[in-house]
């Protein structure tokens, strides 16, 4: 069997990820049928399909599978390779591609404009998403650095915190609990809640919190977005637990307000995560030393601990 090329496993890779051929195509600047010409020969060399279609749908084959982990485990190391090799010659650039947890999108914009003005020559991608689509990006080779409020379990992952992430229970102007003080958590438990959905890190913290009190999850709503929450609050819905991070805008037009809840803020903390089999590119590297160096310089962060995900 003749070797694969790179090129074919870089097709592969994408219209596997994509599971569609017009995106591959796009994202490679390739036209249509080059992609599905190296799709061919890569099918005819290891003699087997690794696609199967249904309708109008794109599958992988049990093939296709096991191709793709190859590929992505390949394609990792030559761009390992790449980035050693640019950092003995002393140059900056390469690619970069960053997945955060929707909430985080309030503040890494600009944290990475920032970056991208003092390194030009890097291209960097952001993709925001709830935190178990972050975690599969993260395991699926996707994406080099995950931004995540939750660091995830387990021994394969590396998380390094780098800012406090209070955790807030916001209301209407109007709402009745708006002048209480001291508010406990029985007193939520007749509330109405909008909530994130399961899986993300919110939420949990969430069911911790009355768990810890004995006390049954407050009848919900579940909202996809923190912006849903937000325009639901202001509209007197109910009640919402949510980062700090995302309501400054509201705080200051007082659209919104934060209650008094006893034992709130609850403080958690942003992570940065990466894969521990996964050799830092020089462009990871970087953003991971600009991230701990604007923390520190914004006073969020005095210690900035590394540290293994916790069993």
């Amino acid at each position: 069997m003749l070797p694969l090329s790179l090129r074919q496993l870089q097709v592969f890779e994408s219209v596997a990820r994509h599971l569609n051929h017009s995106r591959a195509a796009a994202e490679l600047f390739l036209s249509q049928p080059a992609v599905s010409m190296q799709i061919k020969q890569a099918e005819q060399t290891i003699g087997l399909p690794l696609f199967e279609q249904v309708g109008k749908a794109l599958f992988l084959t049990e093939a296709g599978r096991e191709m793709l982990h190859y590929a992505r485990a390949v394609l990792q190391l030559m761009q390992e390779m790449e980035g050693v090799f640019d950092a003995m010659k002393g140059l900056e650039h390469g690619h970069l591609n960053i997945t955060a947890v929707s909430t985080a999108n309030y503040f890494m914009p600009q944290l990475l404009a920032r970056f991208i003005q003092a390194h030009p020559r890097i291209q960097v991608g952001l993709s925001v998403a709830n935190r178990d689509a972050v975690m599969r990006q993260l395991a699926d080779n996707i994406a080099d650095l995950a931004i995540m409020g939750q660091p995830p379990q387990g021994t394969d992952m590396l998380a390094e915190s780098f800012l406090p992430n209070p955790l807030v229970v916001i209301a209407a102007p109007a709402h009745p609990l708006a002048k209480r003080k001291k508010i406990k958590a029985q007193n939520l438990a007749s509330e109405t809640f909008l909530l994130r959905e399961k899986g993300s890190g919110t939420r949990a913290v969430v069911e911790r919190y009355f768990d810890s009190h004995a006390l049954p999850l407050p009848a919900h709503m579940e909202m996809d977005t923190n912006e849903a929450i937000k325009q639901s609050v202001q509209a007197g819905m109910g009640i919402g637990i949510i980062s700090r991070h995302a309501i400054e805008l509201e705080l200051e037009t007082r659209r919104l307000l934060v209650l008094d809840v006893e034992e709130f803020p609850i403080v958690r903390h942003w992570y940065l995560v990466q894969r521990k089999d996964k050799r830092p590119s020089l462009a990871s590297a970087e953003f991971e030393r600009f991230l701990l160096s604007q923390s520190h310089k914004a006073g969020a962060a005095s210690v900035a601990v590394k540290h293994r995900a916790p069993k």
